[in-house]
């Protein structure tokens, strides 16, 4: 196998296992058997668990733009568009295997010292607001810059929070209550 190939096979099994298992739950044994490598194999492309979970953080949340930005990009632009984030979470929530925010579910289990993996999802967290405002942008664009932002800050926090809380529920509920408040943000 190409070297580019393993790598991402390592990614793929980490992936897999981080976000069903969680991060400390899964060692790096279980995922070196699971993507049937040798542990110099493993370390030859990641110098430690962390650097492997920044890794898996950063290809959840690269899979997680591409599948949004052609979800969201379907709709026409306008109030439609921005109430489609909520759209694309219900079908998130209802896909085989929904366990949650990556980001959460990750920044719950490390220690605050972990700075880099703490950053990397900081920095996630902040490109899905950018995303929104963007989205926004294009689709109110007759509201004051100050207003574009601050409405892209309320849609995050209420996309953010039917994530979790549709998870602890195990029902779609937040993310409908969430997508009526949007709409009425947006009236």
């Amino acid at each position: 196998m190409k070297h580019s190939a393993v790598r991402q096979t390592i990614i793929d099994t980490a992936s897999d296992l981080f976000y069903n298992n969680g991060y400390n739950l899964t060692g790096i044994n279980e995922v070196i058997k699971e993507a049937g490598i040798a542990k110099a194999t493993l370390y030859s492309h990641f110098k430690s668990k962390d650097e492997l979970c920044s890794a898996y953080l950063q290809h959840k949340h690269g899979t997680f733009l591409e599948a949004f930005d052609t979800y969201v990009n379907d709709v026409p632009k306008g109030k439609k568009r921005i109430t489609a984030i909520f759209d694309f979470l219900k079908e998130f929530y209802e896909s085989e295997g929904f366990n949650g925010c990556w980001c959460i579910n990750t920044i719950s289990e490390i220690p605050k010292e972990k700075i880099e993996l703490r950053t990397e999802i900081k920095n996630q967290k902040n490109e899905f607001r950018d995303v929104l405002l963007n989205i926004i942008k294009d689709s109110l664009p007759e509201l004051k810059p100050k207003k574009k932002k601050e409405l892209a800050n309320q849609i995050y926090l209420l996309y953010e929070g039917a994530v979790s809380e549709s998870f602890l529920h195990g029902e779609v509920w937040p993310i409908d209550s969430a997508q009526s408040i949007c709409k009425i943000l947006l009236a």
